[in-house]
């Protein structure tokens, strides 16, 4: 995890001085904690674990294998400078992709993500520095979910989280494909 958010800085950095394209970036993270600019000490149950501190938005969650990371840098200085239409669009990227696999979804403004049900199937962790918006979001595909027994995710229930494998019987290939179309399709609207 370490490795990849040192290379996220790099690259946002090179963007924002015009040197580096864009990026999105699709990946897997070991059983990795960590936890976003909201957080709070009281949302670590098991005091054991180790937890990483990042600049993104949000809370604290999990990754791990079996949970795809959708990792973008995105310059918003050649798009519109819009970051609610900029999480619209992640939200309905996501929403579409779900739709591959029969599951109806929604966003949620109350508690940023993507909710199949009452349940939690994907989380958005954002952040800009000078237009340049980046970390990304992640969807639990077919993941272990008993770890986030071990925090409160999100700072929600932590039985209140699923996976498309939980969700649908349509068989899950090409995740990283189908997820880039998508997100690609729909950020010709940012």
């Amino acid at each position: 995890y370490e490795m990849a958010f040192s290379f996220l800085r790099k690259r946002v950095e090179l963007i924002k001085k015009s040197k580096k394209n864009e990026l999105i970036w699709i990946l897997e993270h070991p059983l990795t904690f960590t936890s976003g600019i909201r957080s709070k000490k009281n949302e670590i149950l098991d005091k054991k674990i180790k937890i990483i501190k990042t600049n993104r938005g949000g809370k604290i969650t999990l990754h791990n294998p079996g949970q795809k990371i959708v990792y973008f840098a995105l310059n918003l200085n050649n798009r519109k400078k819009d970051i609610k239409n900029l999480i619209k669009q992640i939200e309905l990227s996501i929403i579409n992709f779900l739709k591959l696999y029969k599951i109806k979804s929604k966003a949620d403004k109350q508690n940023i993500g993507i909710w199949v049900k009452n349940k939690k199937i994907a989380s958005i962790g954002i952040r800009v520095s000078n237009w340049v918006a980046y970390h990304g979001f992640s969807i639990n595909i077919n993941n272990d979910l008993s770890p986030y027994k071990k925090i409160i995710p999100c700072g929600l229930d932590n039985t209140k989280i699923t996976s498309i494998k939980l969700e649908s019987k349509v068989q899950v290939l090409n995740v990283e494909n189908k997820l880039r179309d998508i997100f690609l399709e729909n950020l010709k609207n940012i």
